[in-house]
């Protein structure tokens, strides 16, 4: 009769997750500590595993950092841009769905402690920054950009500069990241983050001057 109790170590009877759990333990870390106080053998510690066993699958710290990116950014990332090369309708309802997706499956998560992360160590770590800016950034940029030339492209957007106008669009998103895992301007517990996306999609889209009367 097989024994109803299962004895074995975590790394012994869970060995398919592994690689799962470890990044779920590096990304707590990091968010709580910031990557230069994260100690590999604190990761391996969380997720129940040997640091040796931590070193199967992630060769360095650095290594294990870009894992949990490309693990938790870098599809949002890859969603966006199948958004912008098949969304059919207008370009604002576009521009709203891009906004409200990225809060959802970024800002409200864990995820977006490691996108504080990077914009607070990125100056001490230049090759995480070169690999956070070619994944991440480049490609966010790139995705946001083809949405106001498909706007204009089809007369919903006036004609506008692209490149100024995608930097503009992301400065209150990344304040908004600050705000929630920082003291500052708007204390956490007033942070309406909703309400805070859908003003600044209003001002975005509509601006703060009066519609021109009708002749």
């Amino acid at each position: 009769m097989p024994c109803p109790f299962d004895t074995k170590p975590r790394w012994e009877r869970r060995k398919d997750a592994r690689p799962q759990e470890l990044l779920e333990a590096a990304i707590d870390l990091f968010v709580e500590r910031g990557y230069a106080a994260t100690r590999l053998e604190d990761v391996a510690r969380r997720a129940g595993v040997s640091k040796g066993t931590l070193y199967l699958y992630y060769e360095n710290k650095e290594e294990l950092f870009k894992a949990v990116v490309r693990s938790n950014i870098v599809p949002v990332i890859g969603e966006a841009e199948t958004s912008v090369a098949e969304f059919d309708g207008h370009s604002s309802d576009l521009l709203r769905h891009l906004i409200h997706s990225w809060w959802q499956r970024l800002g409200a998560t864990k995820a977006s402690g490691i996108i504080k992360l990077v914009m607070a160590e990125a100056d001490n770590f230049p090759e995480l920054a070169r690999f956070y800016q070619e994944e991440v950034i480049n490609r966010g940029t790139r995705a946001m950009s083809s949405m106001l030339e498909r706007g204009v492209a089809r007369g919903e957007f006036r004609r506008i500069d692209v490149t100024m106008t995608t930097q503009v669009l992301f400065a209150p998103m990344l304040t908004l990241i600050i705000w929630k895992h920082s003291v500052g301007p708007c204390p956490r517990g007033e942070l309406e983050p909703q309400a805070f996306l859908d003003t600044f999609l209003d001002m975005a889209l509509h601006g703060l001057l009066p519609a021109a009367p009708a002749a």
